[in-house]
């Protein structure tokens, strides 16, 4: 006799991050396990916020490949004024909705789309700009010139770009100048300014 099990659904597991700093402390959101995302980790997003310390508050924010959201709610929770997210796949867009609204973050806007497509459409200009693209793409000189050939920075924008640590063709408008870098395994992380 066969037995006639039920077939298992094809899931989306999910994990968490966590706020780590300001008013959202503490507070765990849901990130779905998508290819390619890399949630930001809490030992990097600690040295990047202290970083970013004197820019962050009433800060108009453009988190460009949000991901899990995880850099840009942090910028929310450390009092941005505003926080715009920019993320292509669809499942990883909703669930930083559905996050948005567990927080209650009216003060923010969601696009999904092509982060590349998008920008040109884009109305700025932002104080601070988290550029973390999946790694392998070629999607980082090209987002910084976008970013500046569009006017959407402040004269003085502070940029976070997080590129694979293996990327040698890096190439930044030449009004931007390297604040801070260092190294996390895999991943080489810059702070910027215009």
């Amino acid at each position: 006799m066969r037995s006639h099990k039920p077939k298992s659904k094809p899931t989306t597991s999910s994990g968490q991050i966590r706020i780590i700093g300001g008013k959202f402390r503490s507070r765990k959101l849901k990130v779905l396990d998508v290819e390619g995302l890399r949630p930001t980790t809490d030992r990097v997003k600690e040295t990047v916020f202290n970083w970013l310390m004197p820019y962050t508050s009433n800060a108009r924010v453009l988190d460009c490949y949000s991901g899990s959201g995880a850099l840009g709610f942090e910028a929310l929770s450390r009092y941005a004024e505003n926080v715009t997210f920019i993320e292509l796949d669809k499942l990883a867009h909703k669930q930083i909705a559905e996050n948005i609204k567990l927080l209650n973050a009216d003060n923010t806007q969601l696009f999904n789309g092509n982060c590349l497509e998008l920008l040109p459409k884009m109305t700025g200009p932002f104080d601070l700009v988290f550029i973390d693209p999946p790694f392998r793409k070629d999607l980082a000189s090209s987002t910084c010139k976008l970013l500046e050939m569009h006017d959407l920075l402040t004269d003085d924008a502070v940029i976070y770009l997080e590129v694979e640590k293996e990327l040698t063709n890096l190439e930044l408008p030449s009004n931007w100048q390297i604040l801070k870098e260092k190294n996390f395994g895999q991943v080489t992380s810059y702070l910027l300014q215009r």
